[in-house]
């Protein structure tokens, strides 16, 4: 068993892969559906949903990059809101699920390698403010702090539509965002942003921002 998980850790290259990476790994084997069911029962591989798997620790060239997972799972999507915000260290909260947005309906997934959530948001808005990270062998699309920071806000369903001044008690006591950080936010992007919005309360965030970047409330 050991020899053949060496062989077949040697055909896949990446630790998360697809049925037909793995069927074609496995091409040799008389009863390649079989020898599956048995890498499944003996945990060496994962499942982590239908058609997406991974090795077992044990197997593992490099830790498994949740985000990167997080993009596999349901697409077209990009990591955005309170897991981005914790990623770009805008907030100090630890955020265990992986938050992304997509351009399909709202959905959540419990996988042996994690939590991830998918909400689902308009083409036009979707369509601006997503970045390439690299990292080791993989890469993924996480939000840009603006966007990740506007899209928090879109979809928290308890904030009406804020005044200006109601948004920095908001932004510095609820969310406990690093004032630093805050006023590193690009203005050519919020305001790229808050146009693709066309909304009065991200404007309102929008003009916030800006103004504790110059001071305004200082």
């Amino acid at each position: 068993m050991i020899e053949d998980i060496v062989n077949i850790r040697r055909i896949i290259e990446f630790d998360v892969f697809d049925y037909q990476v793995l069927t074609t790994a496995l091409v040799n084997y008389r009863k390649p559906r079989d020898k599956i069911t048995r890498l499944f029962e003996s945990g060496t591989v994962i499942r982590i949903k239908k058609g997406l798997y991974c090795f077992s620790e044990e197997f593992r060239k490099d830790p498994l990059c949740r985000e990167y997972i997080a993009n596999l799972i349901f697409g077209p999507s990009y990591i955005s809101l309170e897991y981005a915000l914790a990623f770009h260290g805008l907030i100090p909260e630890r955020v265990s699920t992986v938050t992304s947005v997509t351009t399909r309906r709202s959905r959540k997934f419990d996988t042996p390698v994690g939590a991830f959530s998918y909400q689902m948001m308009t083409e036009n808005k979707y369509s601006i403010g997503a970045d390439l990270v690299r990292t080791g062998k993989v890469s993924f699309l996480i939000a840009t702090p603006e966007k990740a920071l506007v899209d928090k806000i879109w979809n928290d369903k308890r904030l009406r539509v804020l005044s200006v001044s109601d948004f920095e008690s908001y932004l510095l006591d609820d969310l406990r965002i690093d004032p630093e950080r805050l006023s590193k936010l690009g203005e050519s992007r919020l305001l790229s942003i808050a146009n693709m919005y066309n909304s009065a309360k991200i404007n309102n965030l929008v003009t916030c921002i800006l103004n504790l970047r110059s001071g305004a409330y200082a």
